[in-house]
């Protein structure tokens, strides 16, 4: 596969240079993201982005740094600024090569002068250090840094303002800063003894975020810089900045710390290694034992949604067990009457819940299935039973088997996006795949609980799945040869979506063979591109094929068209169910075709979603969790699958428990009318069903 490269021809051209960002986290929940010229076009950019309390929120605290070349009394500035109408300065012209591995690394030559620049984010630790080594040079040679600081919420703009504290204040090598007394303090240090530090207080004017601007925000700010640290540097010689919310002790110990932590770095050669990099760094660890996964970068939080989606493929495929169970353990501590908390809860997301089942079920590859029952047998229980006995007023399972969601103004399933209070892809009712994730996971638990003996469960429900199943045929396959996107109270929506294929992309399915081979077909032809699956059929006339537009106009086109990677690995693993081996050359091209996003748009990883049209550009946040699972999902398919290597000894298991879902699966009953409810939700549906038969009956 291919490596990660990049034109060095190309660096001093900004169309290609702005549009790559880089990404370094440091695992606690801070990051460094800029353009890989260092030239921030997002609000979001900042070479020091970190939380600083318990309470979620990020911060930008230091924003950029300027380097300066000082020879022969002439100054040669580095950096790369946009303001309005023009860039100032304009460094990337003496950029002459970048590198990704083992870090971030910019090489700039000024006339005899070669600077190295490696910028280092430290885990586990709120601490940037970048490290400058005078490569080559011909006479005396100077180097001045310059830090801009914002002090300010990564959401939000900051403007030249009399509150903030222009002083900096004397550390150990260097200065402590504060622009407001609500922040900690930031240390701003370096290694090299006697470096002057300059206080020269200013505020710089209307920086310009461009990428803000083009999607439809308000893209300027004002930045404070305090003043400047300059020292002389000889031929060979390195001097290492570090900006960090603890004071280091002495110089001896930033450059300790420096080269143990880039020795600890792996390599990130190819394409899988920089998944898998990309893939831990979304997985960090809060005070307080809080294991979390952060949905995306550089603006999402964390969602329990994505958390599920996420986790086998951010951890599971690597093998990272242990990463997984703290992620898992961490929502279950924070249940509640048998429900998750915040938007894991089914009252805001109405899958959410279902999804742990499915992770469980990845799971179980790796720690079997008694350990799987014995740490969240009573937690898989109670969620059933709360779905049984309704969550919140919108979530309930009817008599008929199936779940029914609604809410006026929250949108309770993926397709989440609102307009003016308004969502825009409105699916109260039965959604396709909140009740194929429901099955799955009644059906898991009941096996989990007969094969351990809980046989009060097992009396309880084991009624449930073929009532289930005979509902969800009944109501959601449609005569044209694939599934309803969802049943309201107005009958059965038509619209081809993605949805449909988690009813044939879950180890247990309500489909036979027949039905599943139409779902896919449809999807083949109406959804699948090179990127993911879009939202919606182009055929249907609400159908919007480009991200380009006002924040309104993007959410509308986000479920009404775009492309999401992650549904793609539901349609790979129902394609290889369906066709066995036999669909190993289709998945290794669908594989293939993510090879060249990993250096297009968010440098080592997968973006959000792309556009629905060709060329299917990358939208949305430059690295997505639950993008990046689906692809090393992909790749953990095709190598289970290759002949000619032998599989690990979890991925035996995981063929074994295919097989005995699959045998499982054939054994529901593909007949049977749903049963009366009693329920206005159920009234509902049993019309919903009426009037698809009636439709059908007419053609």
């Amino acid at each position: 596969m291919s490596a990660l490269t990049f034109d060095k021809s190309e660096l001093g051209n900004l169309e290609y240079s702005l549009q790559r960002e880089m990404l370094a986290t440091d695992r606690i929940g801070g990051y460094m993201s800029t353009t890989i010229v260092c030239c921030n076009t997002r609000r979001y950019h900042g070479l020091m982005v970190a939380p600083i309390d318990d309470s979620g929120r990020t911060y930008v605290l230091l924003s950029s740094l300027d380097e300066t070349v000082i020879q022969h009394d002439q100054t040669f500035n580095l950096a790369l600024h946009r303001f309005p109408g023009v860039y100032e300065p304009r460094g990337h012209k003496y950029i002459t090569d970048f590198e990704y591995t083992p870090t971030p690394t910019v090489t700039y030559r000024v006339g005899g002068v070669i600077l190295k620049k490696e910028m280092l984010w430290i885990h586990k630790r709120t601490q940037l250090m970048i490290r400058y080594t005078l490569v080559d040079a011909h006479s005396e040679t100077r180097l001045r840094l310059r830090p801009f600081l914002a002090f300010r919420d990564k959401h939000a703009l900051t403007r030249a303002n009399m509150a903030a504290d222009g002083h900096s204040y004397p550390a150990v090598n260097g200065v402590k800063c504060r622009l407001y007394g609500s922040f900690p303090w930031l240390y701003l240090q370096t290694s090299k003894p006697g470096t002057e530090f300059v206080p020269a207080p200013d505020w710089y004017y209307n920086f310009e975020y461009q990428q803000d601007i083009a999607r439809g925000y308000a893209g300027h700010e004002d930045l404070l810089t305090t003043g400047y640290f300059e020292t002389e540097l000889k031929k060979g010689e390195s001097i290492i900045f570090s900006a960090s919310l603890d004071e280091m002790g002495s110089t001896k110990t930033i450059e300790e710390l420096f080269d143990g932590s880039i020795a600890r770095r792996t390599h990130k050669i190819d394409f899988i290694s920089c998944l898998e990099h990309s893939a831990r760094q979304f997985l960090i660890r809060r005070p307080g034992n809080r294991t979390e996964v952060i949905s995306g970068y550089p603006w999402h939080g964390v969602s329990g949604r994505q958390t599920f989606v996420s986790l086998p493929g951010i951890t599971l495929e690597q093998e990272h067990k242990e990463d997984c169970i703290d992620a898992l353990d961490y929502e279950v501590r924070a249940m509640q009457d048998g429900m998750f908390a915040g938007n894991a809860s089914a009252a805001v997301a109405a899958d959410a819940p279902l999804w742990f089942f499915w992770t469980l079920q990845r799971l179980e590859a790796q720690i079997g299935a008694k350990a799987v029952w014995e740490r969240y047998g009573e937690a898989m229980k109670q969620i059933l039973e709360a779905y049984k006995q309704g969550v919140a007023g919108r979530v309930l399972l009817n008599e008929n088997g199936l779940v029914w969601a609604s809410s006026e103004h929250v949108p309770l399933t993926w397709m989440n996006s609102v307009i003016d209070g308004q969502p825009v892809t409105p699916r109260n009712g039965y959604q396709v795949e909140v009740n194929a994730l429901w099955y799955n996971a009644v059906r898991y638990t009941l096996r989990l609980a007969g094969e351990h003996g809980d046989k009060k469960f097992v009396k309880a429900w084991e009624a449930l799945p073929e009532r289930t199943a005979a509902a969800f045929n009944e109501l959601f396959r449609l005569p044209e040869g694939y599934l309803a996107d969802y049943i309201g109270c107005e009958g059965a929506s038509t619209d081809i979506r993605p949805n449909m294929i988690l009813a044939c992309g879950l180890p247990y399915k309500m489909l036979d063979e027949q039905a599943q081979l139409e779902v896919i077909r449809t999807v083949r032809q109406h959804l699948v591109t090179p990127k993911g699956l879009r939202t919606l059929s182009p055929r249907n006339p609400l159908y919007k094929g480009s991200q380009v537009g006002t924040p309104a106009e993007r959410d509308f086109a986000g479920k009404n068209g775009s492309v999401w990677p992650w549904l793609l690995s539901f349609y790979v693993q129902a394609c290889f169910d369906i066709d066995g081996d036999s669909f190993l050359p289709q998945a290794e091209e669908i594989l293939a075709n993510f090879e060249e996003d990993i250096q297009t748009y968010g440098i080592g990883s997968i973006g959000e979603l792309f556009d629905a049209d060709p060329p299917f550009s990358p939208r949305g946040a430059i690295s997505q969790a639950w993008s990046v699972a689906a692809v090393l999902d992909i790749y953990g398919m095709i190598r289970r699958r290759k002949p000619e290597e032998k599989p690990r000894k979890a991925e035996k298991v995981v063929k074994k428990s295919t097989a005995k879902t699959a045998k499982a699966s054939k054994n529901v009953s593909k007949k049977g009318v749903a049963a009366k409810a009693a329920t206005p939700a159920a009234k509902a549906a049993e019309t919903a069903g009426k009037a698809v038969r009636k439709r059908a009956a007419k053609k």
